[in-house]
């Protein structure tokens, strides 16, 4: 299923959502090409969506969740790819 979380998280003075699926990344990135979305946009296990891009997508079939439910839902899909920890030392 594709989800897509509300536009919060701010950067480069915009505000943005996530978009990821909990089936896997080939469903994530079909529906990614089928509403026009940049593959310069995945990042790791989502793609980032401007908020002017929300109501387009949600209309595509994308699923508003959380986003903590998101994240929880890639979590138990084992779909979830975290940035890596920075090495110290």
């Amino acid at each position: 299923m594709i989800l897509v979380d509300p536009p919060l998280v701010a950067a480069h003075g915009r505000l943005w959502s996530h978009l990821a699926s909990d089936t896997s990344y080939e469903e994530l990135h079909a529906f990614a090409r089928t509403v026009g979305i940049p593959e310069r946009g995945f990042d790791r296990d989502h793609y980032d969506v401007p908020a002017e891009w929300y109501h387009e997508v949600v209309a595509a079939g994308a699923v508003p969740v959380s986003s903590r439910e998101l994240v929880a839902r890639l979590v138990a899909a084992g779909l979830r790819r975290r940035k890596p920890r920075p090495r110290s030392g």
